[in-house]
């Protein structure tokens, strides 16, 4: 028997296409090519004084040992704050696990619940590890194909006529990785009526991106906008994205206690509690000062306004404009003759100097991925150079 073999679950999964272009542009960096990295989603504004300060009072105060595993009830008050003050949900800390960063949720969620033969609905283009986690766990997924002209975003009817018997969750992510959609209250109350008659179906929420939004009024999520369907809701959230704290590594889920209890459960196994110095720092992150954002909203949007007309200044590239979260998802599908596929339109880009995640890799196709997360100069010369590449 062959001692390198591994097991049939990681067989069934692909590693992260996002995670391997951005170490590809490291290795390239580091060989001495100037390569520009638009492939990754992380906000490049520094972390909250006030939040570095938490972290060191935690690291001199001590507080270096093991916490309770879904979590410390300081970070767990705070993140229904959060809940509450960003979201309009309102759940006790009773109903809020803190996890490694909300992918480490989503995975606990998804292997909780999921059986072999079970099914996942998910709208595409998807977060790229969506698929890949409901593999792992053994179960089918089931792609809702979303277009730029419906805004990215599901149908009633299209959901309707994806549920079957096996059906066990639909995951929705709002605003968006990567299309950087959003679901109004409206739609989200239509898709609740579907669900209304498949009590069987979990709807996972990710919300890590609400507080990245730039349109006019209140972010709305389903297990606000869908109360009677709550308890069968796990509405994930974090500190990454929103507070620039992509290395501390926390997210927090709100549910149904009897899911909340199932991931600690997990998580008790997989990880035990998150870092404790981490879970101190994402305290002041949520319960602290946040007119910093308003600042950070609007230097996104301006990044993006800029970035949405450059790309529709280069002939073959299209895009939309997002709603929210800091990316745009590119259609090239006029280039396509000329380079077969997405991959080798982003290979391109790469020998040009650029760094890009190809559509397909979000379950999409014929385009690519940007993010403009990143200092105006370096997207001013990020665009020169993939307009000078397309040239």
């Amino acid at each position: 028997m062959d001692n390198h073999a591994t097991s049939a679950a990681l067989g069934r999964i692909a590693p992260s296409r996002t995670n391997a272009m951005t170490d590809r542009a490291i290795d390239l960096r580091a060989a001495g090519r100037d390569i520009i990295s638009l492939s990754v989603g992380e906000p490049d504004f520094p972390t909250p004084p006030h939040v570095i300060a938490a972290a060191k009072a935690a690291l001199d105060g001590g507080q270096t040992r093991y916490t309770a595993v879904p979590g410390t009830l300081a970070l767990r008050e705070a993140a229904a704050l959060h809940f509450q003050r960003d979201l309009g949900l309102a759940v006790p800390p009773s109903q809020v696990i803190v996890t490694a960063g909300g992918k480490q949720a989503i995975f606990e969620a998804l292997l909780a619940t999921l059986d072999p033969g079970d099914e996942v609905l998910i709208p595409s283009p998807w977060w790229v590890s969506y698929p890949e986690i409901v593999r792992f766990a053994g179960a089918s997924v089931v792609d809702l194909p979303t277009q730029a002209s419906g805004g990215f975003r599901i149908t009633p009817d299209q959901l309707a006529s994806a549920i079957t018997p096996a059906t066990r969750w639909l995951l929705l992510n709002s605003p968006g990785n990567p299309t950087g959609a959003t679901y109004p209250a409206t739609e989200l109350r239509a898709l609740g009526e579907v669900l209304r008659r498949f009590p069987r179906v979990l709807v996972l929420s990710d919300d890590i991106y609400a507080p990245l939004r730039y349109g006019g009024g209140a972010h709305a999520t389903f297990a606000v906008e869908c109360p009677d369907l709550a308890d069968r809701v796990l509405t994930v959230s974090g500190v990454s994205k929103s507070h620039a704290m992509t290395g501390f590594r926390i997210g927090v889920s709100a549910g149904p206690e009897w899911l909340i209890k199932a991931m600690a459960k997990l998580q008790s196994h997989n990880s035990g509690n998150p870092c404790s110095i981490a879970q101190a720092a994402a305290t002041a992150a949520l319960a602290g000062p946040q007119e910093f954002l308003a600042d950070w909203r609007e230097r996104f949007r301006a990044r993006r306004d800029k970035v949405v007309a450059a790309i529709n200044a280069i002939p073959g590239l299209s895009t939309p404009v997002p709603d929210g979260a800091f990316y745009c998802m590119i259609d090239a599908a006029p280039l396509m003759e000329r380079f077969g596929d997405d991959e080798a339109l982003a290979l391109h880009l790469l020998e040009h100097g650029v760094a890009v995640v190809a559509a397909s890799a979000f379950g999409g196709a014929q385009g690519f991925r940007i993010s403009f997360a990143a200092d105006d100069a370096v997207l001013d010369e990020a665009l020169r150079r993939i307009a000078a590449a397309l040239a």
